[in-house]
């Protein structure tokens, strides 16, 4: 998996090199220039050399300096598309198939692997150069002297290398223990209400208790790896300024001057030592820690292909089925959906209406399976609701549309398990209302930057998106809000007149209503069902929903 996420261009990789390499000759200067400064600089009684010499050294640091911030920028570079595609991996997964560990992959895991990502990269990357460094003026200087710091360095990074795997698995145990606790908080949260109706709340907190001392105990023995960690950092970075200044006389008497000695101590102190704490601390935590979160976020194994939505639809089944559904927010809560019986025809056009926070979006989260009614029966296509095959056959396009950093085709490929051919992808954009968006982007390879999009120009990505989507039941909940009238007027007709397709709209506006073959208006525990026309005549609530733009000759949002 890390493969794939790793995917850059080749100009990324060659920047990081030439800015580290920056780095890595203000390394060399440091300890050479001071040794040349010595020797030939204020030993020699020429202080001028000696001065020159150590400006050399600080223009170096100034280059390097500078070298160091623009790794940040390509660091950010490498790292930030690689957050999106974990994101959109949890999201899908999440969505498609009601994944448990979502949230927690969604709110942590997916941070923990960019900024640990990050870290790596730059603390690996600066003890590679940095090394390199600091070894080749050890060498220029004196080859004696890499007998004295070389050995004990590669001892410390061997101790260090052995911890690895066992800091991999208690990081895993730890972030295991993390998941049981979000999805227990999960659960509890809404329902803190119902539990104190129900006097519950000791058995409660001894349950949750008991994943946070589990959570406590992975994270406490995650911790005393630590002390293994300081001993190789003791061993390959703070053992050599000892030797160095325990071979001294060996040294001078075998050719290596006091400079380059002096040159030896600040490679060591300045250069080797805060170069192998960085890695240390930052690999030993963060490497094994996005080895870890990586292989938890990596999808389960692709079991091959699978049969077309429309293969699996049961004939002569409707779309969409609700049989005396109840739902409610808690045992003890009035129900939103009470005893609701719903049938929607393929084909058919539904529009769901109402006053505001009345439950239509809850309509569509249990239709998607992703709220389940504690009595009655869901079914999409005739498959029961939760349960992958009927995850398969609809899409939901909520009210806040999601776009990841990547191109436009990406974005509206991401329903599809193949690249959409190019001049599907066109037509498509042509008939929901994305052809000017994406002009203005420079075609389906264009590059997108989530932030420079409009609420509505994200809205018509997900539109485009769900619309090249396999699966014949569309749920638009408000997925229209921030588009105008004639925007949202061509993605309805788009959808509803999409083969095979069929559409169920929380409508935003009336005319949303009068496109519908049929409408649903829901008010508390009573709901009305049929057409504009038979509705205006039978239901009170729904004239007074349409009334105003009936009177005025506009057309504003339904909710009251």
């Amino acid at each position: 998996m890390t493969a794939p996420l790793l995917r850059v261009g080749r100009a990324v990789p060659v920047r990081l090199v030439c800015w580290s390499l920056l780095e890595a000759g203000q390394t060399f200067l440091l300890g050479y220039a001071l040794a040349r400064a010595l020797d030939a600089g204020f030993l020699a009684g020429d202080a001028r050399t000696g001065l020159w010499w150590l400006a050399a050294a600080a223009g170096a640091v100034v280059a390097g300096a500078y070298g160091t911030r623009r790794v940040y920028e390509v660091v950010a570079d490498l790292v930030e598309p690689v957050r999106d595609r974990l994101v959109a991996g949890v999201v899908a997964r999440g969505v498609r198939e009601a994944d448990p560990g979502a949230l927690s992959g969604l709110t942590q895991q997916a941070e923990i692997a960019r900024d640990t990502l990050a870290g790596l990269v730059l603390v690996s990357r600066s003890f590679v150069f940095t090394a390199a460094g600091a070894l080749t003026g050890l060498c220029a200087l004196a080859p004696p002297l890499l007998l004295v710091v070389l050995p004990p360095l590669l001892a410390g990074l061997a101790l260090f290398a052995a911890t690895l795997r066992p800091l991999a698995r208690r990081q895993e145990a730890f972030l295991a223990a993390d998941e049981a606790l979000a999805a227990e908080l999960g659960e509890v949260g809404p329902g803190l209400r119902d539990v104190t109706a129900a006097g519950a709340e000791e058995q409660v907190a001894a349950r949750t208790g008991q994943r946070v001392d589990a959570e406590f105990r992975a994270a406490r023995a995650l911790a005393r790896w630590s002390a293994v960690r300081v001993a190789a950092l003791a061993v390959g970075g703070q053992l050599p300024p000892v030797l160095l200044l325990a071979a001294a006389p060996w040294l001078l008497a075998h050719g290596v001057t006091a400079g380059a000695l002096v040159g030896a101590l600040a490679y060591v102190t300045q250069s080797l030592l805060p170069a192998l704490q960085n890695l240390v601390h930052g690999l030993g935590t963060g490497g094994t820690r996005l080895t870890v979160v990586l292989r938890r976020l990596r999808p389960p194994p692709d079991p091959g292909p699978s049969p077309t939505p429309a293969a699996e639809v049961t004939p002569g089944a409707p779309a969409l089925s609700f049989s005396a559904v109840t739902f409610a927010y808690g045992p003890a809560s009035t129900p939103v959906l009470d005893g609701l019986d719903l049938v929607v025809p393929c084909g058919g056009h539904l529009a769901v209406v109402g006053p505001s926070g009345i439950g239509k979006s809850t309509l569509t989260a249990v239709a998607a399976g992703l709220l389940h009614p504690a009595h009655g029966a869901v079914r999409v296509c005739g498959h029961p609701v939760p349960g992958a095959r009927a995850a398969a056959l609809r899409v939901l396009i909520p009210q806040e549309a999601y776009v990841c950093t990547g191109t436009l085709a990406e974005n509206l490929g991401l329903l599809r398990p193949d690249p959409v051919p190019g001049p599907e992808l066109l037509a498509a954009a042509e008939t929901v209302g994305l052809t000017p968006l994406l002009d203005r982007l420079g075609g389906p390879d264009a590059p997108v930057r989530p932030a420079a999009l409009s609420a509505g120009e994200r809205q018509l990505i997900a539109l485009t998106r769900a619309y090249l989507s396999p699966a014949p039941l569309a749920l638009l909940d408000e997925a229209t809000c921030h588009l105008d009238a004639e925007a949202e007027a061509r993605a309805e007709t788009a959808f509803a007149t999409r083969p095979g397709g069929t559409l169920v709209v929380v409508a935003h506006r009336i005319d949303s209503a009068r496109r519908a073959r049929r409408i649903l208006v829901m008010d508390g525990p009573r709901t009305a069902y049929g057409t504009h026309e038979d509705l205006l005549r039978t239901c009170a609530l729904y004239r007074e929903l349409v009334a105003p733009g009936e009177a005025a000759g506009s057309q504003p949002p339904l909710a009251l």
